[in-house]
C-alpha cells in the first residue's frame, strides 16, 4: 500500500533476509572479514552469534551471492532441536541426497561419498547451519565428525555455524564440545547497529527500492528510532514498516517524531511492542552499581535476592602488562633454547672428536651428555609452543575486549 503512494517500487523493510538490501555497518564489515579469513582456509568451523534479527541470515545470504558456484557447492539448513542421528540425515538431504536406507551408516557413507565426488570435480563444500543454538551437544558432536572427513590431507567440508547469543555460551562452556572447539578457526559476533548508522541504513533499503525523497524523516526520529530498537535491523525494519504504513494512510510527506510516538503507542496497545523494543530499554531497578569488566573475562551471575558485589576493574595497563609479561618469558625460552642448541652442537662435535681415541666408559659419558642436553632442548621446545599459546590466548582476549565495546563491558 504504501509503496504506491510513495512512489517507491518495492517493500524496503521487509522482513525475508535479501541480499539486495545488504548494510555494510561496523559490526557486519567485521564479521564479513572474519567469514572471508574463514573460508579462505576451507577447513574448520567458522561461527557467526548475534541476537535475534541482527542480521546473521542476510550477512550469510550477501556472501552467498558472491560465491561462484562452480567453485563452491554449499548447502543451507536452518536447525530444531535435532539429536545426532537426524542432523546426519538433514545434512544428506540439504546436499540434496536420497537416502534409501534411512539409517545413520548409509547417511554418512552418501555423504562421505558425495565430498569425495565433489572434491574431485574441484569443489569445496560448505555447510551453513543456522539457528545453531537449538542442536544438542551430541548433534553438534556429529557436525564436528563430519569434517573428518578428508580426500589424503584435503578436508572435504567446511562448516558455518549461525546461532543467537546463547550458543557462544554453549560452545564456550561445554565440556563435551573441547574438540569442536579446537576446529573453530574464526568467530564474530554481530552488535547492534550504532546510532549514528540507523539513518544511512534507513536511506540505504529506501534508495534501494527507488526512493527519491519522499518520504522525508525529521533529522531526530533517527535517533529515537536508535533509542527504541536497541539498534537491532530487524526491529528497526518493523518500526519504519509502521511508519510508513502510517504515512500512506495520514498522506504525509514527512515522517516526524509524533508519528513515530503514534506508532510506538499502538505497538504498546496492541501488546507487540516487546517485539520491536529491547527489554533491556525498559526502565530497571538498580540494585548497586557494578564496576566494569572486560568482555573477555566472566563476571559473577548475579540472581534475583542474592547480594550484588563489585566486580574488580581491568583496563589497558593490565592488558599491556599481561602481554609484556608473556613476550619476555617467551624471549627467555627462546634464549635458553638457543642455549640448548649450542650445547647440543659443542657435545655433538666433542663426541665425534672423541670416538676413535676414548674409551668405551668415555664414549657412554658423551653420549649421556649428548641426550640430557638433547632432553632439555626437547623440553625447551614445549614450554615455548605453550608459552606461544598463551600469548596468542592473550592477544585474543585483548582483541575480544576491544572490539566488544571499547574496553568495557557493564553488568546490569
Amino acid at each position: 500500500m504504501f509503496d504506491d503512494f510513495y512512489g517507491l517500487d518495492g517493500r524496503p523493510f521487509q522482513l525475508t533476509p535479501d541480499p539486495a538490501f545488504y548494510f555494510e555497518s561496523g559490526t557486519h564489515r567485521k564479521a564479513l572479514s572474519y567469514l572471508g579469513y574463514g573460508l579462505a582456509q576451507g577447513e574448520g568451523f567458522v561461527v557467526i552469534t548475534g541476537e535475534v534479527g541482527a542480521g546473521k541470515s542476510t550477512l550469510v545470504a550477501y556472501l552467498m551471492a558472491t560465491i561462484d558456484p562452480a567453485r563452491l557447492t554449499a548447502a543451507h539448513i536452518v536447525t530444531s532441536a535435532l539429536d545426532g542421528e537426524e542432523i546426519v540425515h538433514v545434512v544428506a538431504h540439504a546436499f540434496g541426497l536420497d537416502i534409501a536406507g534411512h539409517d545413520k551408516a548409509s547417511a554418512l557413507a552418501a555423504i562421505e561419498a558425495f565430498l569425495h565426488e565433489e572434491a574431485r570435480a574441484g569443489r569445496r563444500c560448505l555447510l551453513i547451519v543456522d539457528e545453531a543454538q537449538n542442536l544438542s551437544v551430541g548433534a553438534l558432536e556429529e557436525l564436528r565428525m563430519l569434517s573428518n572427513f578428508q580426500l589424503g590431507a584435503y578436508p572435504l567440508l567446511q562448516t558455518l555455524l549461525l546461532g543467537q547469543p546463547e550458543f557462544r555460551e554453549t560452545l564456550l562452556e561445554s565440556q563435551g564440545l573441547e574438540q569442536l572447539r579446537q576446529r573453530v578457526i574464526a568467530t564474530h559476533h554481530l552488535s547492534a547497529m550504532d546510532a549514528k548508522e540507523v539513518q544511512p541504513y534507513i536511506e540505504h533499503r529506501m534508495a534501494c527500492v527507488g526512493w527519491k525523497g519522499n518520504p522525508s524523516f525529521d533529522q531526530r526520529v533517527f535517533s529515537e528510532i536508535h533509542e527504541a530498537t536497541g539498534g537491532i535491523p530487524r526491529r528497526i525494519n518493523q518500526i519504519v514498516n509502521r511508519l510508513l504504513l502510517l504515512g500512506a494512510v495520514d498522506k504525509r510527506t514527512r515522517i516526524d517524531s509524533t508519528m513515530l510516538r503514534q506508532v510506538l503507542d499502538e505497538l504498546n496497545d496492541d501488546g507487540s511492542i516487546s517485539l520491536v523494543t529491547p527489554v533491556a530499554s525498559q526502565p530497571q531497578p538498580v540494585a548497586a552499581p557494578i564496576a566494569p569488566a572486560p568482555a573477555a573475562f566472566s563476571a559473577p551471575v548475579a540472581y534475583a535476592g542474592d547480594p550484588v558485589e563489585a566486580v574488580p576493574s581491568f583496563d589497558a595497563a593490565d592488558a599491556v602488562a599481561l602481554i609484556e609479561t608473556a613476550l619476555a618469558e617467551r624471549d627467555q625460552q627462546i634464549e635458553e633454547l638457543q642455549q640448548a642448541v649450542v650445547e647440543l652442537a659443542a657435545a655433538s662435535e666433542k663426541r665425534e672428536a672423541a670416538e676413535p681415541a676414548a674409551g668405551a666408559d668415555e664414549v657412554a659419558a658423551l653420549q649421556a651428555q649428548l641426550a640430557e642436553v638433547n632432553d632439555r632442548a626437547a623440553r625447551l621446545e614445549a614450554r615455548l609452543g605453550e608459552q606461544e599459546t598463551t600469548l596468542r590466548h592473550t592477544l585474543t582476549m585483548l582483541i575480544e575486549w576491544i572490539e566488544g565495546g571499547e574496553g568495557t563491558r557493564q553488568a546490569a
